[in-house]
């Protein structure tokens, strides 16, 4: 059976955003970079809520295409186009786009219908409310995070509200700029 991922930076207090979204407190390197790339490359699906679906598919698929794309763009615009995407949102309901999955309804049995096919993991790139509405239905089987060296005092938390949850410590790994790479596996 597949396994969801939830790969997100995370502030050292629990948030994967500010209090309005902001994101540029989060290490972006290429070191990290590379480190992220050998992983994904190896995933064939990504799931995303309608924001994080929107922004990603603003940039990448023609972010390799620029004469100044460095080697993460060329690369993770490669990925993106041949990665199957999995949306949750309800406003795009009844949408058929290309190599994309829209689930607008039955999140469960849905979700529970893709882990069933054939393939590799599936990360859920960032999305803090498709994280959340997964979190609260136990479909989460994982959690990939990169703990950024940065109190951020209030924001949107990764964990709020949530059931209690046993999680086993697979690997970690620190990185030169101060970033944490924390995976970690759903105890069932």
């Amino acid at each position: 059976m597949r396994k969801i991922i939830s790969f997100v930076h995370l502030s050292l207090d629990g948030f994967v955003a500010g209090p309005n979204g902001e994101m540029n407190w989060i290490t972006v390197n290429e070191e990290l970079f590379a480190h992220i790339g050998k992983r994904i490359s190896k995933t064939d699906a990504a799931l995303y809520g309608r924001n994080t679906y929107e922004m990603m598919e603003g940039y990448w698929p023609t972010a390799g295409d620029a004469p100044d794309a460095s080697r993460h763009d060329i690369d993770h615009s490669q990925w993106y186009k041949t990665a199957h995407k999995i949306v949750l949102s309800k406003t795009m309901a009844g949408l058929t786009l290309p190599n994309t999955t829209i689930i607008s309804d039955k999140l469960i049995s849905s979700i529970q219908a893709i882990k069933q096919q054939p393939g590799s993991e599936i990360l859920l790139f960032g999305s803090p409310g498709a994280t959340h509405a997964l979190m609260q239905e136990d479909l989460i089987d994982g959690y990939w995070l990169f703990v950024n060296p940065v109190v951020l005092g209030q924001g949107i938390p990764l964990f709020a509200n949530h059931q209690r949850k046993k999680l086993q410590l697979l690997s970690a790994l620190p990185f030169a700029s101060g970033v944490t790479e924390l995976d970690y596996a759903v105890v069932t």
